[in-house]
């Protein structure tokens, strides 16, 4: 046996799996969460940004790349729920399609090296390749959810931010 067992479908369901990890990573680890744009009309100053993340708030000018404030420790201190809820969400969906990735990996590998003749002595821990597969895309449905629930909460909650004061709040491309 070997690799021409595997179905595409699976191999396809793996890497899918393993771009939504990376996606999931990087989301979590970009600052771009909430914008805040402060505009000014005095014509010789610049218009300041806040860019607000799940773990560092930077501010800078338009126009500059360089933060004039980077605060690290802004994190433990949030104050906006919807963040916070972020903070646990992200890592929580992280950790379940890992544990999803794990198990296709165990069902595709499971497929790929078994025997064609059956081992009595190997009965006490014969994998079922199609329930790995099954629990693993469960556990990437649950990934999912998990982390989409507060990311569409951030985006309505903009809205409501700008209702109740004025528009200057937007999400960026984290979100």
């Amino acid at each position: 046996m070997g690799c021409r067992d595997v179905h595409a479908a699976t191999v396809l369901s793996f890497l899918c799996g393993i771009a939504s990890v990376a996606g999931l990573f990087a989301g979590t680890l970009l600052p771009n969460w909430r914008k805040l744009r402060l505009i000014t009309f005095n014509r010789n100053e610049k218009n300041l940004t806040v860019y607000t993340g799940l773990w560092v708030k930077c501010a800078r000018y338009d126009g500059s790349s360089d933060c004039l404030m980077y605060d690290t420790t802004w994190y433990s201190s949030v104050d906006q729920l919807d963040l916070r809820v972020l903070q646990f969400a992200l890592p929580l969906s992280m950790l379940i399609a890992m544990g999803a990735l794990l198990l296709c990996l165990i069902g595709m590998c499971n497929t790929a090296f078994r025997s064609s003749v059956p081992n009595i002595k190997l009965a006490k821990c014969l994998v079922n390749s199609a329930g790995c597969h099954l629990v693993a895309g469960l556990l990437f449905f649950l990934a999912g959810t998990v982390s989409l629930s507060p990311s569409i909460w951030v985006i309505f909650y903009n809205i409501h931010l700008n209702k109740k004061f004025e528009p200057v709040f937007s999400f960026d491309y984290a979100v």
